[in-house]
């Protein structure tokens, strides 16, 4: 694991980049946010989906779909 970056296992197809990482990450906006059990009540993102830990293996298909049409209209 990195702070940069995860890969899932099972998913070869996925990379989950943090851009809060990068020197510039002014370009991204969050589609998901997870772990949030774990936040401070004042902290919030204009994430589209939230999730207490991680979303279930069986969810990422749909997360992924839904990132692909939500990301072709902010383009």
């Amino acid at each position: 694991m990195s702070w940069m970056f995860t890969r899932p296992q099972g998913i070869d197809t996925f990379v989950n980049l943090r851009p809060t990482m990068l020197d510039e990450a002014c370009w991204s906006t969050p589609f998901i946010e997870t772990w949030t059990k774990e936040k401070l009540p004042w902290a919030t993102t204009p994430a589209v989906h939230s999730f207490e830990t991680l979303p279930a293996f069986e969810k990422y298909l749909e997360l992924t779909e839904a990132y692909a049409k939500w990301a072709a209209h902010r383009a």
